[in-house]
């Protein structure tokens, strides 16, 4: 019995939490895969022993656990050339299927649907980089970091779109240098208490009230301040199923270019079993 017929087995919760991603899911990414794989392997020409589904499985595993490749081609007993190649290759593939990619911030001019979003940004530390440390040294987190800010769909929970930069900057200079005016003033945002000032942006927008130096908030203010709190929560909730994944969660190893594609397929993939459970729910 193959590994990937073991895991079918499990009862789907137990799949997602072995490999981060429900079957639904799964069957969709394989669906892209197969159709890559036959143009791939049109012409003559050696094979990989891996059969597709093991190929994206060990995918999977390297971004839910963040094991080393070395520890992959062990368990594979392949080369560990050949899981550094496949991986790339799932992550190149599922990226130009196009099915597992953002709407984009046009999104938030053009979609009329889209009522009210909120903004967070979320951490990620990295290796210490040789050149130009301060860049991407976090004050807020004592360590070097890269930074990815979350557009979300407060309605439907979807991802909107996503942004980066080194861990010195600010959330604000973040939303305002990749977001700015994208946003129309009909939709409402909402934002931690990183963004005040957003609403020099956008006058439809609310973050919570800071506690002036040596003063203290109404009740009144401490009560509005809750209830963005609890309106806002739906995007910790989303920052925690993305960190699911190690690969992000975890100090990241690699070479950081890549990462910003990483982070655009995890949070694809997170919309796309958001609408699978979804359309479960509407049955």
């Amino acid at each position: 019995m193959t590994r990937y017929e073991k895991a079918m087995r499990l009862q789907d919760a137990d799949f997602k939490q072995l490999i981060g991603v429900k079957k639904e899911t799964y069957s969709a990414m394989i669906a892209q895969l197969q159709i890559a794989y036959a143009e791939k392997h049109k012409r003559r020409g050696r094979h990989t022993k891996l059969t597709l589904q093991d190929q994206l499985f060990m995918a999977l595993k390297y971004w839910r656990q963040y094991v080393t490749q070395k520890e992959l081609a062990f368990e594979f007993e392949v080369g560990e050339a050949t899981t550094h190649d496949t991986i790339v290759w799932v992550e190149d593939t599922l990226i130009k299927s196009r099915k597992f990619i953002l709407p984009g911030k046009k999104a938030l001019l053009e979609n009329n649907e889209i009522e009210i979003v909120v903004v967070d940004v979320m951490e990620s530390p990295v290796e210490r980089p040789k050149k130009k440390q301060r860049q991407w040294y976090s004050g807020k987190k004592k360590r070097h970091t890269i930074k990815t800010q979350l557009i979300v769909n407060r309605q439907t929970k979807d991802i909107i779109c996503i942004a980066h930069a080194e861990g010195k900057t600010h959330d604000f200079k973040l939303y305002e240098e990749s977001i700015g005016y994208a946003i129309s003033n009909d939709k409402k945002v909402q934002g931690d208490s990183g963004y005040q000032g957003i609403l020099r942006l956008h006058k439809n927008s609310e973050t919570p009230k800071k506690k002036p130096r040596k003063g203290t908030l109404t009740a009144e203010e401490k009560s509005e301040n809750r209830r963005i709190s609890k309106e806002r929560i739906i995007i910790e909730n989303i920052n925690a199923k993305i960190k699911v994944f190690k690969i992000v969660a975890n100090k990241y190893r690699n070479r950081r270019t890549r990462f910003k594609l990483r982070m655009s397929l995890l949070c694809g993939l997170d919309s796309v079993y958001t609408k699978f459970d979804i359309l479960k729910s509407m049955k």
